[in-house]
């Protein structure tokens, strides 16, 4: 397994199919990192389509999108299946059928391999996200074993606290004070 991409490291260059609707004939876009520059990305990896553990975590950060546009932050969902297997999965679940954010194919892998979140055996993403700010640095990352998934209300919380620039203490909730020095 590559080396995993870190806190104050630049998101490396991409350029993947990706799936945006169920609309025949507008199904598909080329999404790339220029896709995300000047805003708030949130790139949150899932193992393989048409499993368990995944439908429940795309179903949640679509419903916490409007939550994510509130803070001017986009959401890009990205797995090792192909943009056809996305289309596939997205048509069949009832949960992902009126998704709100592109789900990306890097069926070749090769962003999975630069970020270091391809699982050394299965060949699989990992359960990883990032916080990207708008200047394309990596501000957090997490990443979970294949068979746990990930609390999307924490990457929400942790993306407010990003926003504000200022020190938060453990627990921080937006609204509440953060530590003056």
């Amino acid at each position: 397994m590559s080396r995993l991409l870190n806190i104050g490291e630049k998101f490396p260059e991409f350029s993947v199919p990706a799936v945006i609707s169920l609309e025949k004939g507008k199904e598909f876009v080329t999404i790339d990192l220029n896709n995300t520059k000047g805003k708030w990305s949130v790139f949150f990896f899932w193992p393989m389509d048409f499993t368990f553990i995944c439908p429940t975590e795309l179903a949640e950060f679509n419903r916490e999108l409007k939550n994510f546009r509130d803070r001017d932050a986009q959401v890009y969902g990205v797995s090792t299946d192909s943009q056809y297997v996305h289309l596939a999965w997205r048509q069949s679940h009832p949960d992902l059928k009126d998704l709100g954010y592109p789900m990306l194919a890097d069926n070749k892998k090769d962003l999975s391999e630069a970020l270091g979140v391809l699982h050394p055996k299965e060949k699989v993403a990992l359960r990883a996200t990032y916080i990207v700010d708008p200047d394309g640095i990596v501000r957090w990352v997490s990443v979970n074993d294949l068979n746990v998934g990930r609390n999307v209300k924490e990457v929400v919380r942790t993306l407010d606290a990003l926003q504000t620039d200022e020190l938060c203490p453990c627990n921080w909730e937006k609204g509440k004070a953060t530590i003056k020095v």
